[in-house]
């Protein structure tokens, strides 16, 4: 008797039981259009090192390239994507070092006077 009641409530369970979905892959990112205004939007990888020097980081992830330049009062990170055969800034973060906000022109000048 218990193992056909054990049975029967295996068989209802499986019975509710949902399908898994089935999604589509991830696509590969489109470039993002320039809609972001700014000091360094549009500059290239040669652009950003001549006005602030060698990156203190680079990452790269899927089509995008990450640049980073830091000095004691701020933090820049410059997201560059391809357009055509050339990655440009397509989006820029500031803040402290100490993850507070800064004035993105007040840091792009401070990181200028390397």
């Amino acid at each position: 008797m218990r193992r056909s009641l054990a049975l029967s409530l295996s068989l209802l369970l499986a019975a509710c039981a949902t399908r898994p979905t089935t999604t589509a892959p991830p696509t590969q990112p489109e470039t993002p259009v320039q809609q972001e205004h700014g000091p360094i939007i549009g500059f290239t990888a040669d652009d950003l090192v001549r006005k602030f020097g060698t990156p203190t980081l680079q990452i790269r992830e899927g089509e995008s390239l990450k640049l980073q330049f830091r000095n004691p009062q701020c933090v820049l990170d410059a997201y560059l994507y391809p357009s055509g055969s050339i990655y440009r800034v397509a989006h820029v973060d500031t803040r402290t070092r100490a993850l507070g906000a800064i004035d993105q022109t007040a840091c792009i000048a401070s990181l200028s006077a390397h």
